[in-house]
Formats: C-alpha cells, structure tokens, sequence
C-alpha cells in the first residue's frame, strides 16, 4: 500500500470550461458560450436584482485575484472545516505564453452564491454551467485528496492450484477537493474497496476481453478545442466561431 495524492485541476479558463462542459454536460462549445454570456451579463434573483453571476467568460489566464482566493478560503473553512483548507493559498500559472495574466480565470463573482441556493431562479442549463464553474473555482484553492494504491493478491482457498490473481487500484482515504466536485468516475484507475488480510471473496462476474489496436477516434467538440490550444489557432473569443465554421 502506497499513499498517494491528486491535486485539484486550475480554475477555468475559456478553452477547459468548453471542453469540460462538453464532456461533462453535453453542451456544444457555442451554447456553452451562449449560457456564459447570460451568467455573465446578469440574472435576475429574488431580492437582490440584476446580478453577474460569474467573471468575463473570454480568458486564457488561470490567475486568480487575492480578493477570490480569500473568498473560497472562508467558504471551505466555514462550510467544510479547516481540513479542508491548504495552509497556503493555491496559485496557477498558464502554459500558454501568450495569456494575458492581467485577466482572471472564469468564477463565480460570489462563492457563497451556492447553485442549489438559486436553482429556481435559473434555467437548467444555466444552473449546470453555473454550478460547474462554482465547483471549479471552489476545487481549485481546496486541499489535496489522499488516496492509497493497493495491489490485492487472490488465490483460491479450497485448494491451492499456484494461479494468483492480482488487482490493482486505489483506495480513497480523504477526499479533499472531491468534497467540492465530486470523485472522478474514471481516471484511468480503478476505485477499490477496503480489503482485509484473509478475506473470503466471491467472483459475482467474469468478463473476458479481447483488445486490438485502435487508430486514433475522430475529434469531438471538446477535443477539438483542446487541440486548437495547443496548436496556437484562434483565442478564446474565437474557438466557438472556428467550431461553427469547421
């Protein structure tokens, strides 16, 4: 048993929150946008008004203002404890050379603001947008997760024929930024659960499978966008547009 930690992704920025919101919610990257835009211009909530529920949606900067980052520190610590709290604040730098680092990541303007908290006020997809990015943001200045790689031995107990079968994986031992947004579903490995020495176990499915080398899929919206990023075409104002054109 190995201990291990994940680190929370940097806040978004134009290109990720596009790719996330595809993959994520299903959203095509010019109604990701769209739904941006309205969050952005203002919504209109019970007793408060007109209000901008996130930052410019147009960036390419994982900065955050210190302003921000003292804001989601308070939220975690009331809301989730102290634990939950990295003892320094997170900082992020882009891997793009060209950002512009005077701008600031995509937030929420309020991560008090909770989404379930003005659900009513917003349409579905505005809520799922929202709600995406207030993870996002709070995930991002939260604490690590801990995990435990295990390897797990397995051998029959009725007799002994030397075949040993082997599983590998992790074990989650504190949850950290997945607190906010959620545990993966599938990162590449799988989730264990906890095991004891000498445990009896029972096979309740048996999958054979058989794999053949693949050529590379066709690109979807998200991958696209991240391709076009790491290619250098087009800005952030303009992924959604080449999209639509292609």
């Amino acid at each position: 048993v190995t201990r291990t930690r994940a680190r929370p992704y940097p806040p978004f920025i134009t290109s990720t929150l596009q790719q996330a919101a595809s993959s994520r919610l299903g959203m095509s990257t010019d109604r990701t946008m769209r739904i941006a835009q309205q969050l952005y211009e203002g919504i209109d909530l019970p007793g408060e008004g007109r209000v901008g529920l996130i930052t410019y949606m147009r960036t390419d900067s994982t900065n955050l203002s210190r302003e921000a980052v003292g804001m989601a520190r308070r939220y975690l610590e009331e809301r989730h404890g102290a634990a939950y709290v990295p003892g320094q604040p997170r900082a992020y730098t882009s891997s793009n050379e060209s950002a512009q680092e005077a701008h600031e990541a995509i937030r929420p303007t309020d991560a008090f603001r909770e989404p379930d908290a003005i659900r009513d006020a917003l349409t579905d997809e505005q809520y799922r947008l929202y709600k995406l990015i207030w993870q996002s943001f709070l995930a991002c200045q939260s604490t690590d997760a801990e995990w435990d790689s295990t390897a797990v031995r397995m051998r029959r107990s009725d007799r002994d024929t030397g075949a040993v079968f082997k599983a590998n994986g992790r074990v989650l031992r504190f949850d950290g930024f997945y607190r906010i947004s959620g545990v993966p579903r599938d990162d590449g490995e799988q989730v264990l659960p906890d095991f004891e020495k000498g445990a009896l176990l029972a096979p309740f499915e048996i999958e054979p499978r058989q794999k053949f080398q693949a050529p590379p899929p066709r690109y979807s919206e998200a991958s696209l966008v991240k391709k076009l990023e790491e290619e250098g075409i087009g800005r952030p104002s303009t992924y959604a547009s080449i999209i639509n054109t292609i």
